[in-house]
């Protein structure tokens, strides 16, 4: 067991996966059924990264905090009343018990449940009642400045929040640079300020008796999309779609036959900026780690992968609109008719995701082939993913 930690892929293996694609196998069985090998996926595919862990619009203004699990590592995200979002490690300085248990509003201080510790949501011890008997609540020689909740790396991008637990990544804008300057072309899509989460037709949870990285492997090709999603192949079909890979971190498909959204001759409000001439391209990038962007003219949408256990995975989508007008009343059933399309196509993944799943147990599978021609993006993160796990 100790052995798969140092090293869960060997040399050999990573050689085999890191081959031209016509040639290479891919990652072992190991990797998608051993809780062993997920722990190890947790200090090198995930904490010495850039890792997303929630959505900015589930921290309610004037003081929240969330507590959310990173592969078992207890985390917290608050937001301070003056909108400041961080992360903190969720345990309390004290005797470590988890602080925070559940969603919370947080009027400026956050009390740990054992003894009463407390901390601001910036992180900062601020009472420590009976630290010095019955009645006295400082001791001599302590100094809470030097035991406040211990902060996580973080940063927050498009109403998301990131992490990077080993804290020695490069900066959040170099990781997500080569992403930026691809979708530069859409202009206006890029903007922050352009996107919002809306109240209604804007949420799904999806939970996968499947191993994360199934998902993403699945969601970088359009390979299986005749088979799988009969009616978008219908008008979105095989050859109208391409592929990318964006440097190390970035990989999934394109198509250039999007069908804007809408419902009762209502369309969504697009990018100002987008262009007419590419009205109808969408594009479906995985962030790697655990981020699935999907870009379209008229909304982008994001899902966070949360690794639950080796087979078990929770898919958490939120689709964000463009502008204040598009969140409003008049839109309303666009938006649910948006996000209806979105819960029929990830429903569709489930069956074959979790079918892969299920034949991970074989040992007559080795890692599977790629076709040089379709499976590039899915080779492309198995590649990323052996040369972190092997060092």
């Amino acid at each position: 067991m100790n052995s798969i930690i140092d090293a869960p892929l060997t040399a050999e293996q990573k050689a085999r996966i890191t081959r031209p694609t016509s040639e290479a196998r891919g990652l072992p069985n190991l990797a998608y059924i051993d809780p062993v090998f997920m722990k190890r996926e947790r200090e090198t595919l995930f904490a010495q990264t850039w890792a997303c862990i929630g959505f900015v619009s589930d921290l309610k203004p004037g003081g929240y905090a969330k507590p959310v699990d990173l592969l078992d590592v207890p985390l917290l995200i608050t937001r301070d009343r003056s909108d400041v979002v961080r992360v903190f490690h969720n345990v309390c300085s004290h005797r470590g018990h988890k602080l925070v248990d559940a969603p919370c509003p947080a009027g400026g201080m956050l009390s740990c449940p054992y003894h009463a510790w407390s901390y601001g949501l910036d992180g900062a011890l601020e009472t420590t009642p009976h630290i010095g008997g019955p009645g006295v609540h400082e001791l001599s020689g302590f100094d809470p400045s030097g035991h406040g909740l211990k902060a996580v790396r973080s940063e927050v991008w498009m109403g998301m929040v990131f992490v990077n637990l080993s804290a020695d990544a490069p900066s959040f804008e170099t990781h997500i640079q080569p992403l930026a300057d691809r979708w530069e072309a859409f202009h206006g899509a890029f903007g922050p300020y352009d996107l919002r989460p809306a109240a209604t037709g804007g949420d799904l949870q999806i939970e996968i008796k499947a191993n994360w990285k199934l998902a993403v492997e699945n969601y970088c090709e359009a390979y299986h999309l005749p088979q799988i999603h009969v009616a978008l192949n219908q008008y979105s079909r095989l050859e109208d779609h391409y592929h990318i890979m964006i440097g190390e971190n970035f990989a999934g498909q394109g198509t250039t036959v999007y069908n804007l959204s809408g419902t009762a001759g209502i369309h969504l409000p697009r990018f100002e900026e987008w262009p007419e001439d590419r009205l109808q391209y969408a594009e479906y990038v995985s962030v790697y780690p655990n981020l699935l962007l999907g870009l379209q003219a008229d909304h982008l949408f994001a899902m966070i992968l949360h690794p639950i256990a080796p087979d078990r995975t929770i898919e958490d989508l939120r689709i964000f609109y463009v502008g204040d007008e598009a969140i409003g009343d008049e839109y309303a059933h666009a938006r649910e008719a948006t996000r209806e399309s979105w819960r029929v196509v990830f429903a569709e993944d489930v069956g074959v995701v979790e079918g892969m799943q299920q034949g991970r147990s074989s040992p007559g599978f080795d890692g599977g082939i790629f076709s040089q021609v379709m499976d590039t993006p899915t080779h492309h993160f198995h590649r990323w993913a052996a040369g972190k796990l092997a060092g």
